[in-house]
């Protein structure tokens, strides 16, 4: 037997357990102990088949494949859990996902999974896809055109670029094309997901470190020579902003696992909220050294009469990436679609195209169905503003409304408080005060 297969799993444990087994049935073997180190792993070693560890504590296995399969993968992928449920299942087939085990693993399974994932990806010979294919993004209108634009002008220079705009208004998107028009074009697009640092792993993951003879490498040094992401630079915690700083304040950095630093030959991309520059929580020297050019990224509802475009742009990427049926919009669910608020933004309209092709039907999609689905979206929340407000004592209506206004709020910010609190202007002290005095749920992740 042959193939070359990259395990993924915060536990060293399984990954020595796979790799004695694996190497044993005459298989080449390379390892990865979390998602930054898969992502090198995944574009340097071109694997043929990947083992990936759902639970995961920085950046989980289903982000990681969504990550992926945004871009196509280039191989198949077999999730592996302690924990699995239908929904993870279902979620990760979605994706992509060859297969789907569950720990403890039984090796007669295992094998006979890697042994059909790989044939299965002789059969489809896919090519190694390792920077997604770039296009212009989509839109003819005013402010497409003058954001494209700027970043043509800015494209040919070294500058820090933060682009701000809300969530789902691609801003990673507009951040690759950056990238595929610099000088810098054929070099690593290193991505940071802020949100996965924290104070324990933050030097592990922006400079990196050495244990047990494991040399892990940080971002800083995957991307020199190229362009470091950070996605949701406001969610980097103090520990991570303090090592940022420090690196781009001495334009060096501590060489993995070494005694010397190396320039840092980095070129910084990073996407904001709105109003990171005001965070308290966020050091404002930072904040100068990462917007040396700031590029707003309008909200979907600004620039509407691109939307039967991007309709159609989701309906083609997905006909052809994913084998779902092909079926059009009319031009009455096109004109209704123009006209809708689209709170999730690119996100949000890509998300829609893809319900409703798996939904499947007759070709052309209906105003009726366009109805149907934005109902099945629209959240079941107060009116922030109701008439019996009125009859109630100043305090009383005032509660009323900051909860109704807070919940729809956090809505939009998809659960993350983090976010919230930079979008209503408060501390997250006091937010998380607020929040539990009006008998708001969060339930989520401060991030």
């Amino acid at each position: 037997m042959s193939g070359k297969i990259l395990i993924v799993d915060d536990e060293s444990d399984i990954r020595n357990l796979l790799e004695e087994i694996l190497s044993e049935e005459g298989y080449e073997v390379v390892s990865a102990a979390d998602a930054a180190e898969a992502r090198t792993a995944y574009t340097n070693e071109q694997p043929e088949l990947i083992l990936l560890d759902i639970w995961m504590p920085d950046t989980d296995g289903i982000t990681l494949l969504r990550e992926w399969a945004d871009f196509g993968l280039s191989c198949p992928v077999v999730m592996m859990s302690g924990h699995g449920t239908v929904h993870t299942a279902v979620e990760a087939t979605r994706l992509g996902a060859f297969d789907f085990v569950e720990k403890p693993l039984s090796l007669a399974k295992l094998l006979r999974v890697v042994e059909g994932g790989l044939e299965e990806g002789r059969e489809k010979k896919p090519g190694p896809r390792l920077v997604p294919t770039l296009v212009t993004p989509v839109g003819k209108s005013r402010a497409m055109q003058e954001l494209k634009e700027q970043i043509r002008r800015v494209a040919p220079h070294n500058a820090s670029v933060m682009f701000v705009g809300e969530a789902g208004t691609g801003r990673e998107a507009f951040a690759r094309y950056l990238h595929s028009l610099s000088a810098r074009a054929d070099a690593p697009f290193v991505t940071l997901v802020c949100g996965s640092v924290t104070a324990d792993n933050a030097d592990l993951l922006l400079v990196g470190r050495e244990e047990n003879g494991d040399v892990h490498q940080g971002v800083l040094e995957q991307a020199r020579g190229g362009v470091l992401f950070l996605n949701e630079i406001g969610d980097l915690p103090e520990a991570g902003q303090k090592i940022l700083l420090g690196a781009l304040e001495r334009h060096r950095f501590m060489h993995t696992g070494g005694s010397e630093e190396l320039p840092l030959d980095v070129t910084f991309i990073s996407s904001a909220q709105p109003g990171i520059e005001h965070s308290s929580h966020f050091r404002k020297d930072l904040v100068s050294h990462m917007n040396v050019i700031t590029l707003r990224i309008p909200s979907l509802s600004e620039y509407a009469e691109d939307v039967p475009d991007l309709l159609n742009y989701y309906v083609d990427v997905l006909v052809d990436k994913e084998g779902l049926p092909f079926r059009r919009f009319s031009v009455a669910a096109q004109n209704r679609l123009r006209n809708y608020p689209w709170p999730g933004n690119i996100r949000g309209l890509k998300n829609m195209v893809y319900r409703l092709l798996v939904l499947g039907g007759d070709e052309e999609i209906t105003l009726g169905e366009v109805e149907q689905a934005i109902l099945s979206e629209t959240p079941e929340t107060e009116p922030l503003v109701k008439r019996d407000l009125l009859g109630l004592p100043l305090r009383e209506a005032r509660e009323q409304f900051e909860r109704a206004y807070l919940q729809q709020q956090l809505l939009l910010c998809e659960g993350k408080v983090g976010k919230l609190a930079q979008r209503v202007g408060m501390e997250r002290t006091h937010l998380y005060r607020k929040l539990k005095s009006l008998g708001v749920e969060i339930g989520v992740t401060e991030d």
